[in-house]
């Protein structure tokens, strides 16, 4: 069976989609399935390529006993032909991948799509942006994706 491939994105991958990223590699570990996945994320900006996660967004995540072990990186051609879904967090950074797919004219096998259509909670049709905002941002957040990365899985297992 081959695995399937799953890329979350935001705008510099140092806050939502690395945490989208190990949340979703948490659930998987709960559910037995980590020999069946390859996840990853990346940012459609190159602000912070190398650097780790937001330490806002790991200490928010760490009382949740999730680790955010991912460094940053940018979005490349080749993303489009390895993973079988590309999971945006928000309209401004589906539109700017549904962008460089057409522009380079990539490849038709990931599956683009936003997290939050996988919503069963909460109403927020776009994961917020928490960079800007205090520490009640961040755990909003990771409850956010709490329930739109599980509505994934369930959608796709």
């Amino acid at each position: 069976m081959s695995k399937i491939s799953v890329l979350f994105v935001c705008l510099g991958n140092i806050c939502r989609s690395p945490a989208a990223e190990a949340i979703f590699i948490n659930l998987l570990e709960k559910k037995g399935l980590t020999d069946d996945f390859i996840v990853d994320s990346a940012g459609t900006g190159s602000w912070h390529i190398g650097k780790k996660a937001d330490s806002r967004m790991r200490n928010a995540a760490e009382i949740r006993d999730i680790q955010i072990l991912s460094r940053a990186r940018q979005i490349s051609d080749k993303d489009f032909e390895d993973f079988n879904y590309i999971i945006t967090m928000d309209n401004s950074n589906y539109e700017n991948v549904i962008h460089l797919k057409k522009k380079k004219s990539l490849s038709e096998f990931a599956l683009i799509r936003k997290l939050q259509d996988f919503r069963s909670i909460f109403k927020d049709e776009e994961v917020p942006d928490p960079y800007f905002g205090g520490d009640e941002g961040f755990n909003y957040v990771l409850d956010i994706l709490e329930d739109s990365v599980g509505g994934f899985l369930e959608n796709i297992s």
